[in-house]
Order: C-alpha cells, then sequence, then structure tokens
C-alpha cells in the first residue's frame, strides 16, 4: 500500500502581514464565516503576524466594525453576533438576511464587562513579591497583567464555587487575602470578571462610560450565565470570545523549580 498524499501546509509569509491582509487571508482561508476572536487565533497560530500586542481579538474586531461602517463596499459580512466572512464567498454560498447585511452593526459588547478569566489555577500565582496575574488571549499575544484589575471573582474548590467577593482596589490584593484567611485551605482555583479595559499595550484602564441600567443588567446576565453554566440557557460565548484571558503562569514559578533542582542536584553530589 502506498503512503497517502502528504497535505500541502500553508507557507509562513517572509515578514508580517498588516491586519487587513492577514484578516482576509484567515477568511479566504476559511470554510465559513469565523468569530472575530478565532480570526485572531488564526493570524497568530499560523505566523501571519508575529506580533499580536495584548489584545488581538480587539484589534481584529476593530478592523473589521470600522471597515462595515466606514466603506460601503467593505469585502466583509457580519453574519452573526460576533461572526463574520467574507462578502465574495457569502455571494457564492450564502443567501444574506436583512439582519445579516446591516453594515452598521458594532461587535456585541459585553455590557460594562472588558475581561475576564475562568479556573485560574492558584499554585500559578506567585503570592509573594511584586503583584502578579499573568493572562494572555491567545499564543503569540502580549501577557497582561491583571494584578489591578477589578471587579466579581470566584473562589472554586475544584468546580465547586465556595466564595463569591469583590474587588473594589485591586483583585490581587483581595486574593492574597484569601491565601491566610479562613478560606486559605479551601481553594484551589479562581475565576475573576473585571471592569477595567486592557489596551494593545497591555495596560489597564477605567472605563469612562456611564453605565445605563440595561448595560448592568446585561452584564449581571452575562457574569451570572458564564459562572454557573445553567443547562437551559445559551452560553454568551459568542461575545465573551474576544474578553476571555487564559492564565499564563508567572515565570518566576518556574526560576524558582529551577533553582530548587540545582540545590537538590548540589546536596546529591556533595553526599556522593
Amino acid at each position: 500500500m502506498g503512503r497517502p498524499p502528504k497535505q500541502k501546509e500553508a507557507a509562513t509569509p517572509a515578514r508580517d502581514l498588516s491586519w487587513e491582509e492577514a484578516i482576509q487571508r484567515v477568511l479566504t482561508d476559511a470554510d465559513g464565516a469565523l468569530h472575530y476572536a478565532d480570526i485572531a487565533e488564526r493570524i497568530a497560530s499560523t505566523g501571519l503576524r508575529r506580533s499580536v500586542g495584548a489584545t488581538p481579538a480587539q484589534t481584529v474586531a476593530s478592523h473589521l466594525s470600522t471597515s462595515l461602517r466606514d466603506n460601503k463596499m467593505s469585502p466583509y459580512l457580519r453574519v452573526g453576533r460576533g461572526e463574520y466572512t467574507l462578502r465574495a464567498a457569502a455571494d457564492r454560498k450564502t443567501k444574506v438576511g436583512t439582519e445579516t447585511i446591516n453594515n452598521a452593526d458594532q461587535v456585541a459588547e459585553t455590557g460594562a464587562l472588558r475581561a475576564f478569566g475562568m479556573f485560574w489555577r492558584r499554585d500559578s500565582v506567585v503570592w509573594t513579591g511584586a503583584p502578579r496575574l499573568l493572562g494572555k488571549q491567545g499564543a503569540g499575544a502580549t501577557d497582561v497583567n491583571f494584578a489591578d484589575q477589578i471587579g466579581v471573582y470566584l473562589l472554586h474548590d475544584r468546580e465547586r464555587v465556595i466564595y463569591v467577593g469583590r474587588a473594589v482596589d485591586t483583585l490581587f490584593g483581595r486574593l492574597k487575602a484569601h491565601t491566610i484567611d479562613r478560606l486559605g485551605g479551601r481553594w484551589d482555583r479562581f475565576s475573576w470578571f473585571g471592569l477595567r479595559s486592557v489596551g494593545d499595550d497591555g495596560e489597564l484602564s477605567d472605563s469612562e462610560e456611564q453605565w445605563s441600567q440595561d448595560v448592568v443588567v446585561e452584564t449581571m446576565e452575562a457574569v451570572l450565565i458564564e459562572s454557573l453554566e445553567p443547562p437551559l440557557n445559551r452560553r454568551r460565548g459568542d461575545n465573551f470570545s474576544g474578553a476571555e484571558y487564559i492564565q499564563a503562569i508567572d515565570p518566576r514559578i518556574d526560576a524558582a523549580k529551577h533553582k530548587e533542582f540545582l540545590a537538590r542536584v548540589s546536596k546529591s553530589l556533595e553526599q556522593e
């Protein structure tokens, strides 16, 4: 039996493509519409851009929504909440409805929520020294320090929520307090929902928006659905994709482990 034909791999460009070029390349190669967070992830994972900043999902969303808003001949179509395709591909494959071609639509927001992290590990944080709660949007994205984030948080014992709290000063400060108080031995993971925005440089900033009652209610609903995962609710993943950050392990942990390993080796050699 002969070997199966080897699949052709996408060539990595010799230079970083512009965001516009990279977005169009991803959508051209896609089988259908993609969420803007998925577009950003594919740009980074395929090496179309080696530098994607701290907020690649928001950057892609901004390029798409700006193109649809300001360019009557935009090459993109919004075909669902946060989902986009190329107009040419849609014309060939899809019967586009009235709602779909509303080019003035902006990417849906998650109320007042600007960033969040789910089931981060307690033991992946260094609780002494400079405060750091590191997260990133995906492969290739710059680490963001959420130590100064504000909002609400959950403490988990494995998957069970054992405590709900609020961080009005700093998230790191509140979580650190729970490592030595009555809850110290009862949680191993935490989730958080933040109100401070993340800039492309990775810096946090307060929102100057005046939140309406509708925004507050939408935010409360979104946080509850995401954290409780009620089986009869549709998940808010379409909205949340661009706001979620996965945990990045503090490099000081690897440095400490390496130092500990060298100490053990040294002690072993001394005993021989």
